[in-house]
């Protein structure tokens, strides 16, 4: 490495002198300014809390001790967890700020020279940029795409027959992938983010046997699917799962938890940082939990709201909709990038996937909103859709 002076040269030329070469060529983390928006663009639940438990919620904040650092174990907040997540005996907590700290610690701690962190793509962004900000190597193996296809009503999961559905697990190419790379570290959303399916659990379950290393499930989306690997922890030595309380309704607090082995847990709490999950988030998580009822509620009706939704969806003939065990809908259009410009023009703010990976062509992501903005959405699809000139000079 070259002597740097720090009083000669400019920022820029110190910066690239000094920083690694893989976050020199990065693109940060981009979000989109959304005052203003019908906001369905971050998968967050759109419904408030009853006004009782907003109360009760307000008091235990005003009471709280924020001149004192946290409990450092946040054993009220880990028994809560445990209580409504039904752990199987011998399962620990780890708690993160989010889940996206609990993959950096992941990474951090099975980064061994030539490490290999192995995922599937298209998935969640995280994967490939947290590899790339500890060091690793990252592999994703492609999801299966069935060219030609183009039926918005087909189930969007696993299929035991020829003809998968679109981006489904290449179970075959994963396997192969595990046993060529033997990877460290390989991480599944279950169900995947942004296309919104399930993979099949046996698939799962064989990619958990065949890796040599931990396998991470991240089921962000579990309170919106109809399956989860918490019940199987105890069966297999190498599972861990991720779980984010973000999208149940919790996303201003930045709260995740990793539950598996302690044998596990117990070395992954030495890289945790300290306090790293505040006074006000632990007291008002508690609070939550121990309503978990309502959030439930909340859940089981965006779920009714999303199939409402992809009704609508697959009506539009110009539209391509994908069914979602999420609390989102991904879909695809002719000059996706213009129409997603166009409902912005009309005040609805939803994540544009065209461009962020060769699999998502043309592909938008819609969170499920309320009922209203829901409405609101397809409206402004269809007078975007109704209206090509105007989508072209957006």
């Amino acid at each position: 490495m070259p002597s740097i002076s720090p009083n000669t040269g400019s920022t820029t030329s110190l910066a690239a002198a000094l920083l690694r070469r893989e976050v020199l060529d990065l693109h940060a983390y981009h979000v989109p300014e959304s005052s203003g928006y019908i906001k369905l663009d971050a998968m967050e639940n759109p419904y408030l809390l009853p006004p009782a438990l907003r109360s009760e919620i307000a008091d235990a904040v005003a009471a709280a001790a924020i001149n004192r650092y946290p409990d450092p174990g946040a054993a009220s907040l880990k028994e809560a967890i445990r209580a409504v997540t039904g752990l199987p005996d011998g399962m620990e907590i780890l708690l993160g700020n989010g889940s996206d700290e609990l993959i950096q610690l992941l990474a951090l701690a099975v980064n061994k020279p030539g490490a290999v962190l192995l995922s599937v793509e298209p998935s969640f962004v995280m994967y490939k940029m947290i590899a790339t900000f500890t060091g690793m190597r990252y592999v994703g193996v492609p999801l299966i795409i069935n060219s030609g296809t183009n039926n918005p009503g087909s189930a969007n999961s696993d299929s035991a027959n020829s003809d998968p559905a679109d981006f489904s697990l290449d179970l075959s190419a994963t396997l192969a992938a595990i046993k060529r790379e033997q990877p460290a570290l390989v991480f599944l959303a279950y169900p995947n983010n942004p296309t919104g399916n399930l993979f099949s659990a046996g698939a799962v379950a064989q990619i958990v046997q065949s890796a040599p290393g931990l396998v991470v499930l991240d089921e962000a989306y579990y309170a919106f699917a109809s399956d989860s690997f918490i019940p199987h922890l105890a069966r297999y030595p190498n599972l861990l799962v991720m779980r984010t309380f973000s999208k149940l309704g919790m996303a201003g607090l930045r709260l995740g938890f990793l539950a598996g082995s302690a044998a596990w847990l117990g070395e992954l709490e030495k890289l945790r940082l300290p306090y790293n999950v505040g006074v006000l988030p632990q007291i008002v998580a508690v609070k939550l939990l121990e309503h978990h009822d309502v959030l439930l509620q909340q859940a089981e009706q965006i779920k009714q709201d999303r199939a409402k939704l992809y009704q609508q969806l697959s009506e539009i003939a110009a539209v391509k909709v994908y069914a979602s065990e999420a609390n989102f809908l991904m879909f695809c259009v002719a000059e996706a990038t213009a129409v997603f410009e166009g409902l912005k023009q009309r005040g609805v703010l939803i994540k544009n996937l065209n461009g962020g990976h060769p699999m998502l062509k043309d592909c938008l992501r819609v969170t499920v909103g309320t009922p209203q903005e829901n409405m609101k959405f397809i409206t402004a699809l269809q007078e975007t859709l109704s209206h090509p000139h105007r989508i072209q000079s957006a």
